[in-house]
């Protein structure tokens, strides 16, 4: 950290607190002796989700996360496992800005497929955006 007063790159923190503001620090020059306070904060990355048609929309955890519930709506998926889901994904795209829908669309697929066959039936029909009985026919097979 660099000194305010007279630049120097080193300053030493002579005290710690946790505050509403943040991590506080309070810092003094090793040149200067000069104190001052500093503020830390953990900001989010910010991340986007590139739609089929190229738009990009803010990523929102709530928006895959009711997906899936629809998707296992009836089903023998309990509310832990779906939040399990939701939290892995989340976990691996957590340094990544742009998240195309097809990588979302293909997590989800291959956990559910995993986990109960009808959810991803469910799932792959609004995610592929299934047109007739043959499509169905289709994803019903490579369940099986």
């Amino acid at each position: 950290m660099r000194c305010l007063y007279c630049q120097h790159p080193e300053t030493k923190v002579t005290d710690k607190r946790e505050s509403a503001e943040g991590t506080r620090r309070r810092r003094e020059c090793l040149k200067c002796g000069k104190r001052f306070t500093t503020y830390e904060n953990v900001k989010e990355i910010e991340r986007f989700v590139v739609k089929k048609d190229g738009r990009r929309e803010p990523f929102n955890r709530d928006k895959v996360f009711l997906g899936i519930i629809k998707a296992c709506e009836k089903r023998d998926v309990s509310h832990e496992k779906i939040e399990s889901i939701v939290k892995e994904f989340e976990e691996k795209i957590q340094n990544q800005k742009e998240i195309p829908t097809k990588k979302i669309g293909e997590f989800v697929m291959n956990k559910l497929k995993k986990i109960d066959k009808v959810a991803y039936i469910r799932f792959a029909s609004v995610y592929k955006d299934f047109e007739d009985v043959s499509d169905f026919k289709n994803i019903m097979r490579e369940v099986k």
